[in-house]
């Protein structure tokens, strides 16, 4: 298995970029990128927007890979200096528990998610599901001194380091930062292309595929290509049927999400690229939750052909989110395989 980045991954996974605050991760980003790319735009949500030129410009590609990750938004500070908040993105509330975040004010400060203990619940409250609602944020500090750094309407991230787990890496984050992960490694890779690459690095997915809608409005492709985790629940008492992916057995080939029927032919052509680059890969199937493939499919005029190479994540939405270093390889390979041989296929329909 060929050696991962891991330093430039881990640096992607490990820094905030909550939805709507995503300027870390932009910059980190532009600077990977900048020497290596004919182009680069921001727009004016914070897309960023990476273009390297193909053999021809009759038709355009985009690649969509979101660099927000879940969070919170601070919306109050209570008299013992609590941080109460709402969520950015969508949470399991019992992931909450005993878990650090830190609070992105006039400095970044480390806070911890408590909850009532459960040494004083009734025995009623020890069984109920849990609610965001029932956390708050402890500072350590009283009112006076967190409202020195600490505002209403700052963003608040998880804090977990990315470490290497056997064949595996494991962070905060992961969704859907390999993907990002992986854009900037295809587009270091690519090589001869027919059509102008559009690689897409998208705010505000987690809220909404916002990021991608708008920036598939300005780029209006022919093709397109969403970059993002899937399920891979392939985990004890995980039923055959209801898997989706596996960790370690390639990368995903989307067929369709709640958001996206993949088109058909999309599909086949990956299909046959990645058995003529001996690419291994996996076809996925995810009956709920979307990705940026739906905007990218869906917010040019007449839509664009569209599919999406998903990696598959175990654990996703939790801090302990875990990928397979392979099926990152085989992503960056299937991904660059297909931009690079679209002019090779029939697209009419049949």
């Amino acid at each position: 298995m060929k050696k991962l980045n891991t330093d430039l991954l881990t640096s992607i996974c490990e820094i905030a970029g909550a939805p709507g605050f995503e300027q870390r991760v932009r910059d980190l980003v532009i600077n990977e990128i900048k020497d290596i790319v004919d182009e680069y735009q921001i727009d004016n949500l914070g897309n960023v927007i990476a273009i390297k030129n193909g053999q021809s410009s009759d038709k355009k590609v985009m690649i969509g890979a979101h660099m927000d990750e879940i969070g919170f938004i601070v919306t109050h500070v209570d008299d013992k200096g609590f941080v109460r908040f709402h969520t950015l993105g969508g949470f399991d509330p019992k992931t909450l528990t005993a878990q650090r975040v830190i609070v992105h004010g006039k400095k970044d400060l480390i806070g911890v998610m408590g909850s009532k203990p459960i040494h004083v619940m009734s025995p009623e409250e020890r069984i109920k599901v849990p609610k965001t609602t029932d956390y708050f944020i402890d500072m350590g500090m009283s009112k006076k001194e967190v409202e020195k750094y600490i505002s209403v309407g700052d963003s608040i991230t998880r804090q977990r380091e990315l470490i290497e787990m056997g064949e595996c890496v494991n962070c905060k984050s992961i969704d859907n930062r390999v993907s990002v992960f992986i854009l900037i490694e295809t587009l270091k890779k690519l090589e001869k292309f027919p059509y102008d690459v559009y690689g897409v690095f998208t705010v505000q997915e987690e809220v909404g595929i916002r990021g991608a809608q708008v920036s598939t409005l300005q780029i209006k492709p022919d093709f397109g290509f969403g970059l993002d985790t899937t399920i891979a629940y392939d985990v004890p008492g995980a039923p055959e049927h209801e898997k989706i992916t596996e960790l370690g057995k390639g990368a995903a080939i989307k067929i369709m999400d709640s958001q996206t029927i993949c088109d058909y032919r999309m599909v086949n052509y990956m299909k046959e690229v990645a058995k003529k680059k001996k690419i291994t890969t996996q076809l996925e199937i995810l009956p709920a939750g979307g990705t940026d493939t739906m905007g990218i499919q869906r917010s040019t005029p007449g839509g664009s052909i569209a599919g999406a190479v998903s990696i598959p994540t175990r654990h996703i939405h939790q801090v302990i989110e875990m990928a397979h270093k392979n099926d990152i390889h085989q992503s960056i390979e299937l991904l660059k395989a297909c931009i690079e041989n679209l002019d090779q296929y029939d697209w009419s329909f049949k």
